[in-house]
């Protein structure tokens, strides 16, 4: 047995809920750096949240309770409002970055919407991405604006040709006319109208994915092609 030597001291345990406090600070500083009024619209949502909701509460109850509910919806105010200023200023950071679309577009966990992205990429990294739901399919395209839309068309006759009978939208991300903005993309998704059932949204994916194993595995051969050799019907390449 060994003297003189002291007991190794146990590695003291995480605190509990470190990892979120963490999180709100980070995305604070970060919000902060991007928006410079953020901690005016924070006071305003707790001004307004407080405000509105003892003053109703008033009416019916003792102050006391009026006070204890108009902090409540307060604090609600406030945490509304930084959650808006939070996404806001993330669009804002990754705006206009390659693959900022992609990002965005992960971020739809509602509506019933299925997302893949990078569907059709070229040489000059413009992009398109395919968004599945209730409207149809959506292909949003990021990058040059006359490159993408090559892109965009492309995408859209594959989409016809494989899924004739659901409608195909295109759009482009970014400033230009006729363009969405980053931080609007999301919300002019959910407004389109809804022209399949939901039902027909599984469907609809499976016949895609189906569509992509086919060609995934459509083997192809090493070398010039001869002249004379004739495609299968139904594998005739598509020329770009």
């Amino acid at each position: 047995m060994a003297f003189g030597r002291k007991k190794d001291k146990a590695p003291k345990a995480a605190k509990p809920g470190g990892g979120r406090g963490r999180q709100i600070i980070d995305a604070y500083k970060m919000t902060a750096r991007v928006d410079k009024l953020l901690p005016l619209w924070l006071l305003l949502g707790l001004v307004v949240g407080f405000g509105v909701f003892f003053g109703i509460t008033m009416l019916f109850l003792h102050p006391i309770i009026a006070t204890i509910v108009g902090i409540l919806f307060g604090i609600l105010g406030l945490l509304f409002i930084f959650g808006q200023r939070v996404q806001k200023a993330a669009y804002t950071e990754i705006e206009g970055q390659p693959g900022a679309a992609a990002a965005a577009l992960n971020t739809m966990k509602r509506g019933g919407w299925t997302v893949t992205p990078a569907v059709a990429v070229n040489k000059s990294q413009d992009v398109v991405h395919r968004a599945v739901g209730r409207p149809g399919i959506v292909l949003i395209g990021e990058g040059n604006s006359q490159r993408v839309d090559q892109l965009l068309e492309a995408e859209r006759k594959r989409m016809n040709r494989f899924v004739q009978d659901v409608p195909v939208t295109t759009l482009v991300v970014g400033r230009g006319e006729g363009e969405i903005p980053l931080p609007k993309l999301i919300r002019f998704l959910q407004k389109l109208p809804k022209t399949i059932r939901g039902a027909d949204v599984v469907e609809v994916n499976d016949r895609l994915r189906a569509v992509g194993d086919l060609m995934a595995n459509v083997p192809i051969p090493k070398g010039p092609m001869p002249r004379n050799m004739r495609m299968p019907k139904g594998q005739n390449p598509k020329m770009r």
